[in-house]
């Protein structure tokens, strides 16, 4: 597995880290589905180690993940022998609102990072993200939030301070007031607004880490179903519409087919193409892949997170988007 220096915290990271949106379950928010079905706390448990054993030491979580079911976890393995000292520990807040009718509660903020050191049984987390930039109507919460979040660096509860969300553009809003030593977009082939929200030249000038999330688009991206898909209440994929849709799955199966051909002695052609075409041109840059069991683990390592050339790059878009 490549390893990179991860901007400016000057961690060393590997192209492909692990996220744990899926270890926390199926789940509710705020009467939508938010979490995975199909989960296993075992085989989680064992791809946190897999993950160890192959140096994929990089691990993505949140307390909203299963109301902190991932956290906990991950805890439980490292108080069952994984080294803490050995994984760069990045988690997330501001989903969870405990009793207050908003995110960002400044008092309840306090008490949720208190949770999540306990839950990932941790004296201090690495990397420590602003989960969305929905700061209220009017940005009324964002001076109290980032004032908390000095803070909880400033006592040593976390090192590094992130911003993340689903629009690059949102990011950009606040990144020059929060100064956040890392960035946490949605990116893939397909949905792709980093290079024009000005995020990438940011990132570039200002020498932050960078993880890109969902870059499968929810395992759309794989081209491996064959027929429209329908997913349980709890599963947030059921509210992704691509599931149902013959026309975009049999789109993504043509482009499994030509990445085959195009990498055909790469072991995980269509993982090597996702991932590497995001990494192009992005030295700071890793790959937040979704790490259920041990089998995932041993794709993504082989996957190796390796960037590819502009021309490999600028190919893999144009069949997936169908140019």
């Amino acid at each position: 597995m490549r390893t990179l220096r991860f901007g400016r915290t000057n961690a060393q990271v590997p192209g492909i880290s692990l996220g744990t949106w899926g270890h926390g379950g199926p789940a509710m928010g705020g009467g939508f589905s938010v979490g995975w079905s199909g989960h296993d706390d075992a085989l989680a448990k064992a791809a946190l180690v897999e993950a160890h054993r192959k140096g994929i030491t990089h691990w993505d979580t949140a307390d909203a993940y299963g109301n902190g079911h991932a956290e906990r976890l991950i805890g439980q393995v490292f108080a069952e022998g994984v080294p803490r000292k050995e994984i760069f520990l990045a988690s997330k807040f501001g989903f969870q609102r405990g009793g207050a009718d908003h995110f960002y509660d400044a008092a309840y903020m306090r008490e949720q990072c208190e949770i999540s050191l306990r839950d990932l049984q941790t004296d201090v987390i690495d990397l420590y993200y602003f989960h969305h930039c929905d700061f209220g109507p009017n940005d009324e919460y964002f001076d109290d939030a980032l004032a908390n979040m000095r803070r909880f660096r400033e006592e040593g509860k976390i090192r590094f301070i992130g911003l993340s969300d689903w629009d690059s553009r949102k990011i950009m809003k606040f990144i020059d007031r929060v100064d956040p030593d890392a960035v946490q977009p949605f990116r893939n082939v397909i949905n792709d607004d980093y290079g024009s929200s000005g995020l990438k030249a940011w990132v570039d000038a200002h020498d932050l880490g960078v993880a890109f999330f969902s870059p499968l688009k929810h395992g759309l991206l794989t081209g491996k179903y064959a027929e429209p898909q329908s997913f349980p209440e709890g599963d947030f994929r059921s509210t992704i519409p691509e599931f149902r849709d013959p026309e975009f799955l049999a789109r993504m199966r043509f482009a499994r087919a030509e990445m085959a051909r195009r990498f055909p002695d790469h072991p995980e052609p269509v993982l090597h193409a996702l991932t590497g075409t995001l990494l192009a041109d992005n030295p700071t840059a890793t790959i937040l892949l979704g790490q259920r069991n041990p089998k995932q683990v041993d794709a993504a390592f082989a996957a190796a997170g390796e960037a590819l050339s502009n021309e490999d790059a600028a190919w893999v878009r144009r069949v997936y988007r169908g140019i």
